[in-house]
């Protein structure tokens, strides 16, 4: 499988064909540097930031992965661990 990795963002989702993004709501963690409509009250993403302060593209990247305050932030995806894992070995493969 192959996957665009300039599309993924610091969680490990792809705001490409994203609702909020096609109805002009949110213009996208990469695209507004993790200034989202999801986090406007917090000043950011947290894992955008964390991602960044980390030099990883993405969590599943880096070397404190998985870490205990990504699986609290990320209350959306109970799989996340599994999912930036496997995110992780495709880009890997694929570089």
């Amino acid at each position: 499988m192959k996957v665009d990795f300039t599309t993924i963002t610091a969680c490990g989702e792809c705001c490409v064909s994203c609702r909020k993004k096609e109805d002009g709501i949110c213009k996208g963690c990469i695209e507004s540097d993790g200034h989202c409509e999801e986090w406007t009250q917090s000043q950011g993403c947290p894992i955008y930031k964390c991602a960044k302060e980390h030099n990883v593209q993405f969590c599943g990247l880096c070397k404190d992965f998985p870490c205990e305050w990504l699986i609290q932030k990320v209350t959306w995806r109970p799989r996340v661990v599994d999912e930036l894992t496997e995110l992780a070995g495709l880009y890997r493969r694929q570089k």
